[in-house]
C-alpha cells in the first residue's frame, strides 16, 4: 500500500485566506490536529491545533507564522514511510506531493488504523505470544523455525525497543488458537514468553485498544 491509495476523499486543505475559525471547525468535524496549506497546488505549510487556537479565530490563516521545516510523503511512499512520518512529527494527519512537490491530499492517523485492521494478518483468526528478548540474541529466523516445527505459521510480526534499554519485545500472530505446544516448544529454545493471548482475550485487548485510540483521535 502506498500514499496515493490512503488519501482521504474527504478531508480538503487549506487556503491562505481561510479564517481560523474555519480550520478549527474542519479540524473538530474530522477529528485532526494538522491541517496543510495549499496555494495555487503547492504545499505552503501545516496549521496545527495549537497555532490556531492561540491566535484570534478571525486571523487569516496566511498571517501566522509556521515552520519552513514541515513534513510530507510522496505519493508512491509505502506506508511505513507515512506511518514514520507521523510518529516522528506527532501529527494527526500529512500531506502527500507528486514528483514536482504539488499538492495530491492528505492521508490522516484514522485512514492508517482503517487500512491495518482491515489487513489480513488482523482479520485471520490465530493467537498472539510476546517474546522478550535483547537486540544481540533477536533472531526472528530462530523463531519462525521453532513455530513451524510445530505446523503452525506467522501471520504478522511486530517489535517494541524498550527506551534505553537492550530489551526487544517481539510480538507475533501465529494462526492457531491452541498456542500451548508452541509455547512449550519456544520456551524448551530458551525463548521468554513475556504473554500470550487466546483469540478471544485478543479480541477484547484489541477492541480495548482500539477504543482507546478512537477516543484520543476524538480529542
Amino acid at each position: 500500500m502506498i500514499a496515493k491509495e490512503l488519501i482521504s476523499n474527504l478531508i480538503l486543505p487549506l487556503s491562505p485566506s481561510d479564517t481560523l475559525e474555519e480550520a478549527l471547525t474542519i479540524m473538530s468535524i474530522y477529528h485532526v490536529k494538522h491541517l496543510p496549506i495549499v496555494e495555487n497546488e503547492n504545499l505552503v505549510g501545516i496549521l496545527s491545533e495549537d497555532d490556531a487556537t492561540t491566535n484570534d479565530p478571525g486571523t487569516y490563516v496566511r498571517d501566522i507564522p509556521t515552520s519552513s521545516a514541515y513534513s510530507f510523503v510522496s505519493k508512491n511512499d509505502h506506508v511505513f514511510e507515512i506511518l514514520g512520518r507521523l510518529a516522528q512529527n506527532k501529527m494527526t494527519t500529512v500531506p502527500v506531493v507528486d514528483e514536482d512537490e504539488k499538492f495530491v491530499g492528505i492521508v490522516t492517523q484514522e485512514d492508517l488504523v482503517k487500512y491495518y485492521a482491515n489487513s489480513f494478518s488482523f482479520k485471520e483468526p490465530g493467537s498472539i505470544v510476546v517474546i522478550e528478548t535483547s537486540r544481540r540474541e533477536y533472531s526472528l529466523s530462530e523463531v519462525c523455525r521453532v513455530i513451524e516445527y510445530e505446523n503452525a505459521s506467522i501471520l504478522s510480526t511486530f517489535i517494541t525497543a524498550i527506551e534505553n534499554t537492550e530489551v526487544l519485545l517481539l510480538t507475533i500472530k501465529i494462526n492457531q488458537q491452541e498456542i500451548s505446544t508452541i509455547i512449550t516448544a519456544l520456551e524448551r529454545y530458551g525463548h521468554n514468553i513475556k504473554a500470550s493471548f487466546t483469540e478471544d482475550e485478543f479480541e477484547d485487548n484489541l477492541k480495548d485498544r482500539y477504543d482507546q485510540l478512537m477516543n484520543y483521535l476524538n480529542v
